[in-house]
């Protein structure tokens, strides 16, 4: 009887906590459709595992709102991140499915990966890095509350925004000065190219001083560009 009891007030209490958090939740993403992302989990924990470093790394962010950004830029993006952005839901099955497909026959070489430009904006705007299954969980949560909510748009505007682009640097703007000292409104079609080229690892790769990789990468990018579509 007492087990029983116990049992039901564990219940409950885990019914009250997962309630406040879908509700905290929904009203960060609702919020998030209006108000621009002032900073992100990521960007205060790189900060912190900086600290005691010689090379601290502090916070270079510029929000630009859509019409202030290269058009160039989004079709950059999705061009090297997210072909199919347009045509999925946030989650894209299809390449779930070639990435299960990839790591199943390469195994034990670097795994291949499904994430979406949806999914990538919903991680790196509430979430932190990482693999684990209850950090995968919570992305797939974010990302259908933002495509439900914030539309493919807003989703795109965000992720350019909020997206780490070197060592302390988030975002299209503060990447365009850093690397071709220019607004992100000014950027050019192949600077956009290698700007969306550095995505995979930016705290490895530059745009400012590409590497062969980089420099072949932003090409096959910069060709596909020419049939992307952008959100309306």
């Amino acid at each position: 009887m007492k087990q029983k009891f116990i049992f039901r007030k564990v219940l409950k209490l885990l019914a009250y906590c997962i309630s406040i958090f879908v509700a905290v939740s929904c009203l960060f993403v609702v919020a998030y459709k209006f108000i621009n992302p002032p900073i992100t989990p990521l960007m205060l924990m790189r900060s912190i595992e900086s600290i005691g470093d010689d090379d601290f790394v502090g916070i270079e962010k510029n929000w630009c709102d859509w019409d202030e950004i290269s058009p160039h830029f989004f079709r950059a993006c999705i061009a090297a991140e997210d072909a199919r952005f347009l045509s999925h839901s946030g989650i894209d099955w299809k390449a779930v499915e070639n990435a299960k497909r990839y790591n199943e026959i390469h195994k034990g070489k670097r795994v291949h990966g499904a994430s979406t430009i949806s999914m990538q904006t919903a991680k790196n705007t509430f979430l932190w890095h990482g693999r684990n299954f209850v950090r995968k969980g919570l992305e797939a949560y974010f990302t259908v509350l933002i495509e439900a909510v914030w539309g493919k748009k807003r989703i795109l505007e965000v992720y350019v925004n909020v997206v780490e682009m070197g060592n302390g640097i988030y975002g299209v703007d503060a990447a365009a000065q850093a690397y071709f000292n220019k607004k992100a409104a000014k950027l050019n079609k192949h600077q956009a190219a290698l700007l969306a080229a550095i995505l995979p690892n930016p705290r490895k790769y530059s745009a400012k001083n590409p590497s062969a990789y980089i420099q072949n990468r932003a090409a096959f990018i910069e060709k596909r560009m020419n049939s992307i579509a952008l959100p309306k």
